[in-house]
């Protein structure tokens, strides 16, 4: 199988869902005292039937972290370099029909946002760009790239769906990391959300992370936004989607992360609502089904709850972040792509991961310079 796109066809987005509601008690505490899960194990630890268990996932969830990766947290931080997009997207404060005043970095004000970074501590970075291919296409992602490689020891980046040849040329010159989403799962609805610009091809999207693979990227890393269609799907179809793609591109890591609607200017309301306590579920369910992927918790998540939840699966945290270009030190007051929820500096962020025994590290690996 060469695509996932052909392992997708193969499922139904209703039928996966009944099953998923289907699941019993029973096959929950199977699932629990198993030490390799399968993605019928994943299922029934993200089914209702688990609402239960969820202190005993967590305790679980929690015990397999520290085995893992020890009491460690890694920081990362997210640099965005534009605001600029050709997409329509209802979710999205960037969306083209939205009237903000639009903003791209220059290569002075890139330096300066990256100074301002690398004062706080970071070495690990994530370059976000809204999708332009004329204005940040891969001409300025690359040379991006090129201007700050020698600053950090980790560069990832979030920006539109490239093309093979186009990743192996970012590779070359010092990329480590994509973050691509596929937003939603279910066809229909993505379309619905999706209506104009190049995202609106959902195959094209859902084939990114197997031109990522081929393109011999280092890590990939994949997540659902929650609150587009029933989280419980999309999560079983982003496990899906792990689990095709750590059998075909072995040697690439992975990544999962669970980003909830946040409000935007634009707004557009949940169509399903995923509680606090559905998410702790979610993380859980993803770390007892894979002990070694790496977990990351943004910023939009509430202060009271990422405090709660580092210690029960997550192995990597943002602080301080900014989701409008300039954000730092250049334009302050330049409109964000979504609010923030924990508005605590990098300094509180490290306090309150030390006072629950945790070390931070801000460098766990070494790019190529």
């Amino acid at each position: 199988m060469s695509h996932f796109k052909e392992l997708f066809d193969t499922y139904n987005w209703d039928f996966s869902l009944k099953s998923i509601f289907d699941k019993t008690a029973v096959e929950v505490e199977q699932a629990l005292v198993k030490d390799k899960l399968d993605l019928e194990d994943f299922k029934a630890l993200i089914s209702p039937a688990a609402k239960p268990f969820l202190e005993e996932m967590a305790h679980k969830s929690q015990l397999l972290t520290k085995k893992r990766f020890g009491n460690t947290m890694q920081m990362y931080v997210p640099m965005y370099l534009s605001n600029e997009c050709q997409n329509i997207c209802t979710y999205c404060g960037f969306s083209m029909t939205n009237k903000i005043p639009r903003r791209t970095l220059t290569d002075a004000e890139i330096l300066k946002e990256v100074a301002f970074l690398k004062a706080k501590g970071y070495d690990h970075i994530l370059l976000v760009t809204g999708e332009a291919n004329k204005t940040v296409g891969v001409a300025y992602i690359k040379n991006a790239i090129q201007l700050i490689r020698s600053q950090f020891s980790n560069i990832t980046i979030e920006v539109q769906p490239l093309d093979q040849d186009e990743y192996e040329l970012l590779v070359e010159n010092g990329l480590y990391a994509v973050l691509v989403y596929q937003e939603t799962y279910h066809r229909d609805e993505y379309k619905k959300h999706h209506p104009k610009g190049k995202k609106s091809n959902f195959d094209y999207r859902l084939d990114t992370p197997d031109r990522l693979g081929k393109a011999g990227i280092h890590k990939i890393g994949l997540g659902a936004l929650f609150g587009l269609e029933d989280w419980r799907a999309d999560s079983f179809f982003t496990a899906l989607h792990l689990k095709y793609l750590q059998k075909t591109y072995w040697k690439t890591k992975y990544s999962i992360s669970f980003p909830r609607l946040r409000p935007h200017s634009g707004g557009l309301e949940p169509k399903v609502e995923m509680t606090d306590s559905d998410l702790v579920q979610l993380i859980c369910a993803f770390r007892l089904f894979d002990e070694d992927i790496e977990l990351s918790m943004s910023t939009r998540e509430s202060e009271i709850f990422r405090n709660h939840i580092v210690n029960l699966g997550i192995t990597s945290i943002s602080a301080e972040s900014k989701t409008n270009p300039g954000g730092y030190s250049v334009a302050p007051q330049s409109l964000e792509q979504f609010e923030i929820s924990d508005e605590r500096s990098t300094a509180e962020v490290v306090q309150m991961l030390k006072n629950q025994d945790l070390e931070v590290v801000w460098k766990d690996w070494e790019h190529f310079k």
